[in-house]
């Protein structure tokens, strides 16, 4: 599922026009980016979690290049979601 696949079952479901959707999809993608921007994370129960991972500078041992420190967003699946996808085991 992407964006437009997520923006056109809000707008069927919850009869909005796509614009009405695209604004919220958008709205709701921006407070995620804004919390994980601003250092934060965003937890929704039973989905899972959005976090930063701060990665520290090394050295790669096959080009022998330095890699500079990043930071990457990073998503951890929630107990649930994890038990639907396994097929009801844990």
């Amino acid at each position: 599922m992407n964006k437009s696949d997520l923006i056109a079952i809000l707008s069927s479901k919850e009869k909005l026009k796509e614009k009405d959707a695209t604004a919220i999809i958008n709205l709701i993608f921006d407070g995620f980016t804004r919390a994980l921007t601003n250092g934060g994370r965003v937890e929704i129960r039973g989905f899972g979690n959005f976090s930063v991972r701060q990665y520290e500078d090394r050295r790669n041992s096959l080009d022998r290049t330095d890699t500079k420190p990043n930071k990457l967003p990073f998503f951890r699946a929630g107990k649930e979601i994890k038990e639907k996808v396994n097929g009801g085991r844990p």
